[in-house]
């Protein structure tokens, strides 16, 4: 088992692989220009910077004078409807998201479940906007540097409540989960507040670290680094005597401060105390792993794979891209280190809500409305993704439900196998049904605005579609992970044939090209792509 660098051209299979991990974004056309690089070339493309579609959100409300891009508005979190328009900022995001074939809008996410704010508990919707964009310009950055600015970061100020955070009342909300879930992680309990990792008592101190840092609410004070608007530090509320911490961090003291640069230099060194251990690497890695490769692991995988790159993260001084290079152009991530390469990666993950309506939409190449010029029909088509299908498949998006995030990226033994249950299938199951009719089919039945025409999308894309094997071969091929076997096709097949002999497919489709009627091919391809994507193979990437 090695990190070593796979060298040759990804191929098919491999290119479908990276694809689906690193990206939102998946079409054919990509994956067969992906198809001819080499892992590196590949991830160098990854990385490249792109335009976003959408440079800021925009709110089509209220109809008769819109408030349009008000993040840009000096007085944004003081106007009506930021309930609303903390949806909105999540809809440009996801807009963004599905035009960009780029590793920056799974890493914004990563840093998004590595340091969780839910939208609905983070201020007001200008703070919310900010807080996702400096995930976005840490995404290919430095996590150190991400965890000393994320602590003065509005949204999070308010969420874990270190705005009412002062010395002579101390509040250790975020100090805890700085310490429990942001960085170093609880490890095993073998004392009375003693979490091997970290103590009680660092989690005190860490609060008076923190005490007196405060959300900045008219957004004037600029972090000179990032351009963005912070928080405050307010000298009055600081808890100004030094901090001693565990034998967990070697008793180490940190100078108390009454001045703004000092009290800054405290968390500096509070998060440099922090991120000196091998235990925040590990676990930074460990999460990575966990999303990007698989959920769970053996030993050797521990000690040949994680270990080493925690390593070089620390070597890296904790720089983000280095280690992602190593792990997403290594033999390792394309299951080509050890004698069987067919079982334990590729298609180990079971896709996440996000990821399938992405898919979906990007593979299939639906047309999305423009939110500015065509706004009624992409706000009810977003907020059927968002209210209806995401919720329900189990994903409140940009909104966990608790600050330890996502249970499918954290709770064990089940991880990834949360996002496919009982009470969430349904959803996933209903989405294709609903893209292809253009109505809601979770719930309601009303019009979503956008819809799929999957005979012009076969027209278009598919090499023999006239013959119901060669059709669903090259389907298949391009959407699961594995190839699928004859039983399967065959299987498949009878959405198309309803029983009879090969040639009635053929006949149907060459019916259709020279009349132009596609209303039997429309509906033999709507039953064949809802049973294709609702298996189990379409599930797992």
């Amino acid at each position: 088992m090695t990190l070593d660098q796979h060298t040759q051209a990804l191929g098919l299979r491999n290119a479908k692989h990276l694809l689906r991990r690193t990206s939102f974004n998946y079409t054919k056309e990509t994956l067969l220009e992906f198809s001819n690089l080499t892992p590196e070339q590949a991830f160098d493309k990854l990385i490249t910077i792109q335009s976003t579609k959408l440079s800021e959100p925009y709110d089509h409300k209220p109809e008769d004078n819109p408030h349009g891009f008000w993040t840009s508005s000096p007085d944004g979190s003081s106007l009506d409807g930021q309930f609303r328009k903390k949806i909105y900022v999540a809809y440009w995001w996801l807009y963004n998201g599905l035009h960009q074939n780029s590793l920056k809008q799974k890493m914004t996410f990563f840093l998004h479940t590595s340091f969780t704010v839910s939208k609905f508990n983070a201020g007001s919707s200008v703070h919310f906007y900010d807080h996702m964009r400096l995930l976005e310009h840490y995404a290919f950055g430095n996590l150190k540097t991400m965890s000393k600015k994320i602590t003065y970061d509005n949204s999070m100020l308010d969420y874990l409540d270190n705005t009412k955070n002062n010395a002579n009342n101390p509040n250790e909300n975020y100090a805890r989960e700085f310490l429990e879930l942001f960085t170093i992680l609880k490890a095993e309990q073998v004392g009375n507040g003693d979490y091997t990792n970290y103590t009680e008592l660092d989690v005190q101190q860490a609060a008076k670290v923190f005490s007196g840092i405060k959300t900045q609410y008219d957004r004037t004070n600029i972090d000179s680094d990032t351009n963005l608007p912070m928080g405050r530090i307010d000298t009055f509320r600081h808890d100004k005597d030094d901090k001693t911490f565990s034998y967990a961090f070697d008793d180490t003291v940190i100078t108390g401060s009454d001045t703004e640069e000092g009290i800054a230099q405290e968390l500096d060194n509070f998060v440099e105390m922090v991120f000196s251990k091998e235990a925040t690497a590990i676990s930074f890695v460990r999460k990575l792993y966990r999303y990007f490769v698989k959920s769970e692991w053996e030993d050797e995988v521990e000690e040949n794979i994680i270990k080493p790159l925690a390593q070089q993260l620390q070597t890296d001084n904790y720089e983000i891209l280095p280690i992602l290079k190593t792990l997403l152009t290594s033999k390792h991530f394309y299951d080509l280190d050890d004698a069987d390469n067919s079982d334990e990666i590729i298609g180990s993950i079971i896709k996440s809500p996000l990821q399938i309506c992405n898919e979906l939409i990007s593979f299939f190449k639906i047309d999305i409305p423009d939110p500015v010029t065509e706004s009624e029909d992409f706000f009810r088509f977003f907020d059927f993704l968002y209210r209806f299908y995401l919720s329900a498949a189990g994903m409140a998006l940009w909104a966990p439900d608790s600050v330890a995030g996502y249970p499918a990226h954290y709770q064990s033994p089940d991880f990834d196998r949360h996002w496919f249950s009982s009470n969430t299938v349904l959803a996933r199951y209903k989405l294709i049904e609903s893209l292809l009719t253009g109505r809601n089919k979770i719930r309601y039945n009303n019009r979503i605005n956008v819809e799929l025409n999957i005979v012009e999308f076969v027209q278009n894309n598919i090499n023999e579609p006239s013959y119901a094997t060669d059709l669903i071969t090259e389907l298949a091929d391009l959407l699961y992970p594995e190839p699928i076997s004859d039983e399967r096709k065959a299987y498949f097949a009878q959405n198309l044939l309803e029983g009879f002999p090969d040639y009635y497919w053929t006949n149907a489709w060459l019916g259709y090209t020279g009349s132009g009627d596609d209303t039997v091919v429309k509906s033999r391809l709507n039953a064949l792509i809802i049973q294709m994507i609702n298996a189990a193979e379409f599930q797992i990437m």
